[in-house]
């Protein structure tokens, strides 16, 4: 887990103490740096963050280098935000299946389907994931906070996750729900050639809360 350039103004010749142009006249819009966060996304899912360059995504976003970095002040801070419109994204597209007619049990992989079919984005977006549970990496602190968006996400009726059950309490299931999505995503790419998301829904339906829907 695709976004061209921009005509410079045909002025007359500009006095040598003019200010510069920028590149268009929407150069610091919000939809430039919408444009650039989805040129990061495409990169880093394509090279992996530690191999996806400024100069890259910047060609991606049709901008110069210079005016990626009036946007982006680093590399970090580009990342940050290309993970926070990735959980965007997600969250869409989940809320979309939701509100329709898949049985619960069938929700979560209805959301990991796409992701699972494509297995280099995968293996680059969980090496993120690995290397921020090191408290110095500069998505720590986004994926402590995203943990508990997703907590609170899973714990609720539709997943069958609300209620304490005998051996399980609603925690424990939404705990062992998230280290299952996690190792699933590992056990896809080692075995390419298996179907891991059937599995999930197995287990939806085995720490489903009695009565849900």
């Amino acid at each position: 887990m695709e976004m061209k350039g921009m005509d410079a103004s045909t002025a007359p010749t500009a006095s040598v103490d003019a200010a510069p142009r920028r590149r268009g006249p929407y150069s610091s819009t919000p939809a430039r740096r919408a444009q650039i966060v989805r040129a990061a996304l495409a990169s880093i899912a394509e090279h992996g963050y530690e191999r996806a360059s400024l100069r890259d995504i910047a060609a991606r976003a049709d901008v110069t280098h210079a005016a990626l970095l009036r946007h982006f002040a680093s590399k970090d801070a580009l990342l940050l935000a290309a993970l926070a419109q990735r959980d965007a994204d997600d969250e869409e597209f989940a809320r979309h299946i939701m509100e329709s007619d898949v049985p619960a049990e069938r929700v979560l992989s209805g959301v990991l389907e796409n992701e699972f079919a494509h297995p280099e984005q995968v293996r680059n977006w969980l090496a993120i994931t690995v290397a921020a549970t090191n408290p110095d990496h500069p998505a720590h602190e986004f994926f402590l906070a995203r943990r508990e968006r997703m907590r609170s996400h899973l714990s609720s009726r539709r997943f069958g996750t609300d209620e304490d059950g005998e051996e399980l309490s609603a925690d424990d299931k939404v705990t062992m729900l998230m280290a299952m999505i996690d190792g699933l995503r590992i056990q896809a790419l080692m075995d390419p050639g298996h179907d891991m998301l059937p599995l999930l829904e197995v287990f939806m339906r085995l720490i489903a809360s009695p009565g849900a829907d």
